[in-house]
């Protein structure tokens, strides 16, 4: 048998070339934060998780339920004027509203400023929410092809949130509306995945089973992690998320109690 000394000793080169050569940097995170809306000791903790996640490096583009899709040219306006806005500023130009409680989300969003992070706006409306549940999904620019387990799951979900005090066919319309967020959602998700995310919205939204990651591309959702942060009550499905973090459940009254109370004649 003969053997070429030159190609061996290049195909030897080659693979000692290749056994050097470094591993390939692992794709940005895509990091799906849940939370409890009002829980203040969950805040505190997915914000020293994006600061850890900032200090190594990252620079993910921070994505908000708490602004709404049609407020981005706002936050792009204010961010391209001099001088620099702060936290406050922005959130009072693009339209941050009382239905939630600003103090937890002004440190990601300055934050977010310090770092030249993208801010974007990723919540549907309660307007284009009310046309989603009256028109449908197809007719609003949404896919209708939603798998009956994600129906099923939203509809329970916004029964329970409502006392019991709806039928399943308005809680089914209804949850038309989760749908388009998830989906909204997602296509952000897709739209920063080069250079990674952090998202910030209720754990509804980020549950892998019914939530964003089942409306993202299968690579997406491959590198993708959903971290719910669920109070010590809550008992989440199997599956729901990557990771769990459980915190003390937030002080409050029932919601439920003045719905369910006798009305005076």
């Amino acid at each position: 048998m003969r053997f070429d000394l030159g190609l061996c000793c290049a195909a030897g080169l080659l693979l000692v070339g290749c056994a050097l050569a470094p591993p390939s940097p692992a794709p940005p995170a895509i990091v799906l934060l849940g939370e409890v809306h009002d829980n203040a000791a969950q805040h505190a903790l997915r914000l020293a998780e994006f600061r850890q996640l900032l200090d190594a490096g990252a620079r993910p583009a921070l994505l908000m339920e708490q602004f709404d899709r049609e407020r981005q040219p706002d936050i792009e306006r204010l961010r391209a004027a001099a001088p620099a806005p702060t936290a406050a500023a922005l959130i009072a130009a693009a339209g941050g509203g009382p239905g939630w409680n600003w103090a937890f989300y002004t440190p990601f969003v300055q934050l977010a400023l310090d770092h030249g992070l993208p801010i974007v706006a990723v919540n549907v409306s309660r307007a284009d929410s009310r046309q989603v549940i009256s028109k449908g999904l197809a007719d609003t620019g949404f896919s209708a092809d939603v798998p009956e387990a994600i129906w099923v799951a939203h509809t329970g979900d916004i029964e329970d949130s409502h006392c019991g005090m709806i039928d399943a066919a308005t809680a089914r319309r209804m949850a038309g509306a989760q749908v388009a967020r998830d989906q909204f959602m997602a296509r952000s998700v897709e739209a920063y995945a080069d250079r990674g995310v952090v998202l910030l919205a209720g754990n509804g939204h980020v549950r892998r089973d019914v939530g964003v990651p089942r409306w993202l591309a299968d690579r997406t959702r491959a590198r993708s992690r959903s971290v719910g942060y669920l109070e010590d009550t809550d008992a989440p499905p199997a599956g729901a998320y990557d990771r769990v973090v459980v915190t003390p459940a937030q002080p409050r009254e029932d919601p439920c109690a003045a719905m369910r109370a006798p009305r005076s004649p």
